[in-house]
C-alpha cells in the first residue's frame, strides 16, 4: 500500500472516530437468536421469531393472528420468561388467553385507551426490560390511525430492542414499520371447520315414544351425535309437521371448531445456516397452520 493511500486512510479514520469506530475493518454479522412461535409450521417457515428485533404479525380480522400470538406467549410463559402485552384496543380476554396455555401470571397487560398510549407504554417496558417477549397489539385499531404512526416512532423501537433478548411483537392489520420489521408474517384466513352437535330434523315418534334423529338424507345419524328431541306437543309453535317429521327452524346444528389459516413471510432478514441465524432480506413463500378452538 503507497504512503499516500495510507495518508488518505488515516484522514478518513480520523475524521470518523468519534461516529464510526475502525471503519475499515470487516466485521462479521452477528447470530441472531430465535425462539419458537408454538406453531410448528411458522417455526419451519422462519426459524422463530428473533430476539432483538421488532416482528410484525399483520392480517384482517379472523386471519389467524391473535392464533399465532397467544401461541407465541403460551410458549414463553411456559419457558418462565416474563412477557407484557400492550393491549391499544382493550380486546385482550384472559378467560380465551388462559384456555389457549398462557400462564396469566407471567403476563403483564397494560391496558390503553388509544393509540399513542400504547406506543408510549410499549417504549417504555423495552426502556425497562426484563421481559422475553413484549407484544404491541393494534389489531382492532383502524388502518387509518395506525397508517398515521410516524415511522421515527417504529425506528425508535427497532433501536430501542436491539442488542437485547427481548422479542418485540406487532399486531396489525397491516405492516406499516416498513424496513424496521425484520420479520413481517402475513395471515389469511382459509376453510373453517364446523362440529356437529345436533340434528335439525327428527322423525314423529308415536305418543309415548322418542323420536329417531335422522340426517337431511335420511340416513340415521351417527352414534357420536346427541340428537334434539323434539315431540308434537312441546315443539311449540315455532315448529312444522310435514310427512311425520318434525322441522325446528332453531335447532342446533353446527358449531365453529377451528379454522385452517395461512401465513406467508413477506420479508425476513433471518437466514438459517445449521444451529445459527444471519440477517439477510429475502421474500419467503408460505405455510398454512391450523387454528383448534378448545371447548
Amino acid at each position: 500500500m503507497s504512503a499516500r493511500t495510507n495518508a488518505l486512510r488515516l484522514q478518513v479514520e480520523a475524521a470518523l472516530e468519534k461516529r464510526v469506530a475502525s471503519p475499515f475493518e470487516y466485521r462479521e454479522r452477528r447470530a441472531v437468536e430465535r425462539a419458537p412461535t408454538g406453531v410448528a409450521e411458522i417455526d419451519r417457515l422462519t426459524g422463530g421469531l428473533p430476539r432483538g428485533a421488532l416482528t410484525e404479525i399483520c392480517g384482517p380480522a379472523s386471519s389467524g393472528r391473535t392464533s399465532v400470538l397467544m401461541a407465541a406467549l403460551t410458549a414463553r410463559t411456559e419457558a418462565a420468561e416474563v412477557c407484557a402485552l400492550v393491549d391499544a384496543r382493550d380486546a385482550f380476554d384472559p378467560e380465551s388467553a388462559a384456555e389457549a396455555g398462557v400462564r396469566l401470571g407471567q403476563l403483564l397487560w397494560v391496558r390503553c385507551r388509544n393509540v399513542e398510549q400504547a406506543l408510549q407504554a410499549a417504549d417504555l417496558l423495552i426502556q425497562g426490560g426484563g421481559f422475553g417477549l413484549i407484544a404491541l397489539d393494534l389489531g382492532d385499531t383502524p388502518a387509518r390511525v395506525a397508517r398515521a404512526i410516524p415511522l421515527p416512532v417504529w425506528f425508535r423501537m427497532r433501536r430501542a430492542v436491539e442488542h437485547t433478548p427481548t422479542i418485540l411483537v406487532a399486531v396489525e392489520m397491516e405492516s406499516n414499520a416498513k424496513t424496521c420489521a425484520s420479520l413481517v408474517l402475513r395471515m389469511e384466513a382459509r376453510e373453517a371447520r364446523w362440529r356437529q352437535t345436533s340434528e335439525a330434523i327428527c322423525d314423529a315418534a308415536p305418543h309415548g315414544e322418542s323420536p329417531r334423529s335422522k340426517t337431511e338424507g335420511g340416513a340415521p345419524a351417527p352414534e357420536k351425535t346427541k340428537p334434539a328431541l323434539i315431540t308434537p306437543a312441546s315443539a311449540g309453535s315455532g315448529v312444522c309437521e310435514r310427512d311425520r317429521r318434525i322441522f325446528s327452524p332453531h335447532a342446533r346444528g353446527f358449531l365453529f371448531a377451528g379454522a385452517r389459516n395461512f401465513a406467508e413471510a413477506i420479508r425476513s432478514k433471518a437466514k438459517r445456516e445449521g444451529d445459527r441465524l444471519t440477517w439477510r432480506e429475502e421474500t419467503m413463500e408460505g405455510t398454512e397452520f391450523e387454528a383448534r378452538r378448545r371447548f
